[in-house]
């Protein structure tokens, strides 16, 4: 007779049931998720190409070569090896700029998911522990903040303060926390009435010692559900704001901002919006398939 997760080996003539660990366990799943291998793979490649980009990149992605300009891609009749994707309007090297902008959307949605999670995971911890007053006055927040239509108010405060990189990782920071609060702040008003948190309080730990050590290790999980979707968020808001000329400003290539500059020429050099646009949509569906797969792995139903 075998369990769930048990496997049976003969040791001695008798038949003794090994459980596999957690870790074992979750790695099986892992592998029989197909939407999370597909994405992890295709986010892996593209941070390591995003990593690589100076020593990858053929050509400097900043360098303006007018005698060069709109070369169109290797698989049309007049495309070229030197210039495996073409150039664009002014005869950069688009492959070379596809790599860097990589970086670009990489950093944002990165920076722009520690910011917004560290104030959200924050206002959900102590809504979700202390209650009462606390609770009420962030909850609050929450429901003006999504009072608020966020694209509108980050164009706004975008063009308020001037596009640039830090500007819109800080704008976008501020405008995607309220996610993280509301999960947070559910995770940890189940956690706060268990009996390892009341066995805690009477031997007298500290409430910051109980969030940090006791509370914050267990809504991890939904952390990094959240961070993978907003992450990916942050990213195509970015491309927004760029694309409307008002993100990260040139000469930087970001992806958003290469969608904008081909626009006057998408009937006649089709490649200019379409290859910034499916490398968009690659990082952006491969996040998502792993958000989705983190969160379909690690659900309660399925760790028994």
């Amino acid at each position: 007779m075998t369990t769930q997760h048990g496997i049976l080996k003969k040791i001695s003539g008798d038949d003794d049931i090994i459980e596999p660990t957690p870790g074992q366990i979750m790695r099986a799943r892992s592998l029989r998720h197909w939407g999370l291998m597909i994405g992890g793979i295709v986010l892996c490649i593209i941070v390591v190409l995003a990593i690589l980009a100076p020593g990858v990149a053929p050509h400097n992605p900043y360098t303006q070569i007018l005698s060069d300009r709109l070369l169109p891609p290797v698989w049309d009749s007049q495309g070229s090896m030197e210039h495996i994707l073409g150039t664009d309007q002014v005869g950069r090297d688009y492959l070379s700029r596809l790599l860097y902008g990589a970086r670009i959307s990489l950093m944002i949605g990165f920076a722009t998911v520690l910011l917004s999670g560290f104030i959200g995971t924050s206002l959900g911890l102590m809504a979700g522990y202390y209650g009462g007053r606390v609770d009420m006055f962030i909850n609050y927040l929450i429901t003006v903040r999504l009072s608020l239509p966020g694209i509108l108010v980050a164009l706004a405060a975008v063009q308020l303060i001037g596009g640039s990189l830090p500007v819109v990782i800080t704008v976008l920071g501020f405008m995607l926390w309220v996610r993280f609060a509301v999960v947070i702040r559910s995770a940890t008003m189940q956690i706060r009435n268990m009996d390892y948190i009341k066995a805690a309080k009477a031997a007298g730990c500290s409430s910051f010692r109980l969030i940090v050590t006791q509370i914050l290790p267990n809504v991890l999980n939904q952390f990094v559900v959240i961070a993978t979707l907003e992450a990916a968020h942050a990213i195509l808001l970015e491309a927004s704001l760029s694309f409307l000329g008002i993100g990260v400003q040139p000469p930087l290539p970001s992806w958003g901002l290469m969608i904008n500059e081909g626009k006057d020429f998408m009937f006649f050099k089709p490649y200019l919006i379409s290859i910034p646009g499916i490398a968009l949509f690659c990082l952006v569906l491969s996040i998502n398939l792993v958000g989705d797969g983190i969160r379909d792995v690690t659900a309660p139903e399925n760790r028994n």
